[in-house]
């Protein structure tokens, strides 16, 4: 009897030991998780149409450029949109969040309008960026304004908050604002540059147009259908508030496929693939997801708490349903890999070919920032961006 006892005691200290280990392990992966946040504060008068539409077309490019880490960092983009006092609106903004997808259309219903005297509510729209937005308080998370346009603030607002004030209260809060001018207002320059040096951020500037990297390519269209049936596979649980939360959400990806041009449906489909695109992808309460990971068991749902397609199905029928859906997942998600690594290898090459000022455009001058910035967050980037 002793010797039982001691033997179920050294199990217990053993299994106590593995248990303690896992959960050590979980703590670890998720304190040292990289965390980027990304708000672009984004002139939209009417000069700034050429660089709106580079944006709409890149900004699945960055969100792929911020990814390339290990391990896969968590994503939050914000929008900041804004012109001048007596335009349609002065600010226009979209909180931090994962969802991609929503920041996406928010940016699409952006056009280029107003303006014409110069000047423009700067001062507004950084201060709104740096006290509006929901950033983290994690010392460690990288936070990042990028400030793009192409005339300077309006210093004669008396109401105004000025931009020093602004960059004061970022670095009081571990957040850089880089400035990326546009054109060659020589007025805006020096406000760029000052307004950089006081957030510990860079100067740099892109045509009018963005220089954008074109990124078209044979592949597009073979990864946009990808993408769409992967989209098939995603299935939402919970209440039915839940579920109508994550409705929307599919409902959104859907208009995707037809507001987006096929690069950036490419673009998406290969930020998606990735552990990075993981919450993009999912949202929140997805069953395949959720499984995979042991948040829940598919026993543990009642019927009125699963998707409308495994209601009437018996319970042998769903775990078989649901385990062909992450089957099917997993194997698309290794073909928009291996064509998304073949797309980016493309457009390299015409890079090369066509002698592309690769180094002027804007997801190259973005890239070269977040490199260094995060760095000093512990997050190491080595290879180019991601067109």
């Amino acid at each position: 009897m002793k010797r039982f006892l001691v033997s179920m005691l050294m199990v217990i200290v053993v299994l106590t030991s593995v248990v303690g280990a896992t959960e050590a392990e979980k703590a670890v992966k998720t304190t040292t998780q990289p965390k980027i946040e990304v708000v672009f504060v984004l002139d939209t008068t009417g000069s700034m149409s050429g660089l709106i539409a580079a944006a709409k077309e890149k900004i699945w490019s960055i969100a792929n450029t911020l990814a390339m880490t290990q391990p896969a960092p968590e994503i939050k983009m914000g929008l900041v949109g804004y012109r001048d006092r007596g335009d349609d609106y002065v600010t226009k903004c979209f909180e931090l969040t994962n969802d991609l997808d929503a920041v996406y259309a928010f940016l699409m219903g952006f056009s280029a309008n107003g303006g014409g005297d110069g000047p423009e509510s700067v001062n507004q729209a950084l201060h709104e960026a740096v006290t509006k937005m929901k950033w983290s308080s994690d010392t460690k998370t990288y936070k990042v304004i990028f400030l793009v346009g192409d005339y300077p603030p309006h210093m004669d607002y008396n109401d105004d908050i000025k931009h020093a004030e602004s960059c004061r209260l970022a670095c009081k809060n571990g957040i850089v604002i880089n400035t990326v001018q546009c054109g060659k207002c020589p007025d805006t320059e020096p406000f760029w540059r000052q307004i950089a040096k006081n957030a510990e951020g860079e100067f740099f500037r892109v045509e009018q147009s963005g220089s954008a990297i074109a990124a078209s390519t044979p592949f597009d269209g073979e990864i946009a259908a990808l993408s769409k049936e992967m989209d098939g596979t995603r299935l939402y649980y919970g209440t039915e508030r839940e579920r109508s939360v994550q409705t929307d959400r599919v409902q959104k990806s859907e208009e995707f496929y037809e507001m987006a041009p096929a690069s950036a449906v490419a673009s998406r489909a290969s930020f998606n693939a990735k552990e990075a695109g993981t919450d993009n992808f999912t949202g929140g309460q997805e069953l395949v997801s959720d499984i995979a990971k042991g948040k829940v068991a598919l026993s543990e749902l009642k019927a009125e708490q699963m998707d409308e397609k495994l209601r009437a199905m018996s319970e042998k029928d769903r775990e078989t349903y649901v385990a062909d859906m992450a089957k099917k997942r997993d194997d698309l998600q290794q073909k928009i890999q291996k064509l998304s690594a073949q797309r980016q290898e493309y457009i390299q090459k015409e890079i090369n070919q066509k002698n592309l000022k690769e180094k002027d455009s804007l997801d190259r001058q973005v890239y070269e920032c977040i490199k260094t910035q995060a760095g000093k967050r512990d997050i190491k980037y080595v290879e180019g961006p991601v067109y």
